[in-house]
This record gives structure tokens, C-alpha cells and sequence, in this order.
């Protein structure tokens, strides 16, 4: 398993309210609650990372997008593809 940024490897009990039907064919199924509760957590937790992310750095991205095409890929002569 890669390594996750966010990660602690401590455990919080907390409290969450979880449709019953949901709860009851997990459990059926033999889904651990926990720990699937936790990825899908890290899961939006990255998704929201990244959009910031983006969000914050679109002017900047543009900006190089922009040069690139006025100018070329400084080092394209050397490209093998």
C-alpha cells in the first residue's frame, strides 16, 4: 500500500448517521464499516485537495499554457516521440 499523506495510523470513534438499509447490506455483505467510511473520507478529502488546487493555481497554469504556445516546449528538439 502507497504511502497516504493524511494518514495518522491512530483511531477516533466518532459518531455517524448512516441509513439503515445501507448499514444492514454492508454488513451482509461483509463490509467493514470503519475502514470503508475511512477511504471514502480520504477519497473526497483528495478529490477537494485537488480542486483547490486547481482553483488556486489556474491563473498560473494559463499563464505556462499560454508561453508554451507562443514560444514551443523549450527542450522539443530533444523529444524521442
Amino acid at each position: 500500500m502507497k504511502h497516504d499523506p493524511i494518514a495518522t495510523g491512530k483511531r477516533k470513534a466518532v459518531n455517524l448517521s448512516l441509513d439503515t438499509g445501507v448499514v444492514e447490506a454492508a454488513r451482509a455483505a461483509g463490509i467493514n464499516l470503519s475502514r470503508t467510511c475511512e477511504a471514502a473520507l480520504r477519497d473526497a478529502a483528495k478529490t477537494e485537495r485537488d480542486r483547490r488546487w486547481k482553483e488556486e493555481n489556474r491563473g498560473w497554469a494559463e499563464a505556462v499554457n499560454r508561453w508554451v504556445e507562443q514560444n514551443g516546449l523549450p527542450l522539443e528538439k530533444y523529444r524521442l516521440f
